[in-house]
C-alpha cells in the first residue's frame, strides 16, 4: 500500500463555474453557501459557487465536485497541484483549480467524482467525506 501523502476533502453539494462580464458588479447569489471563489480580471468576472444560487440566464458550467486538500499548507511545499491534476490527467479526468492562502481545491465534474476518488486513493492520498 502507498503511503498517505496528503488528506482531501470532498465537500458536499455540486458547484457552478460562471463567467460574467468584467463590469459587472459581485452578485449577492453568488456570495451564499459554505463555498465561493470570485476572481476579476481585465478580460472577465469568474464565480464559483453552489449550483442552486445562480440563476438560468447566468453562463455557467454546472455539475462540479469540489475536493479540498486539507490545509493549511506552506508556501514552500512543490508540486501539489501538479501531482494530483497529473494523476487524475492520467486517468482522462479533468480539473478545475483553485488556490488561497491556505490550500487548494481541485473541481472535479460530477460525473468523474467516483473515478478521480478511487484514482487519488490507488495514488496515495486519503479522501474522506464533510
Amino acid at each position: 500500500m502507498a503511503k498517505k501523502i496528503l488528506t482531501l476533502k470532498l465537500l458536499k453539494g455540486k458547484y457552478g463555474v460562471c463567467r460574467l462580464n468584467k463590469t459587472q458588479s459581485i452578485p449577492e447569489w453568488s456570495k451564499k453557501g459554505e463555498f465561493f471563489s470570485i476572481t476579476k480580471t481585465s478580460d472577465e468576472l469568474s464565480i464559483v459557487c453552489s449550483e442552486n444560487n445562480i440563476p438560468n440566464d447566468v453562463k455557467c458550467e454546472k455539475g462540479w465536485r469540489i475536493l479540498k486538500i486539507q490545509g493549511p499548507l506552506d508556501f514552500s511545499l512543490i508540486g501539489i497541484l501538479a501531482s494530483i491534476s497529473l494523476l487524475l490527467s492520467q486517468n482522462k479526468i479533468s480539473i478545475f483549480a483553485i488556490s488561497t492562502y491556505d490550500t487548494d481545491y481541485i473541481l472535479v465534474k460530477n460525473k468523474d467524482i467516483d473515478n478521480a476518488v478511487k484514482s487519488l486513493v490507488k495514488g496515495g492520498y486519503e479522501v474522506v467525506d464533510q
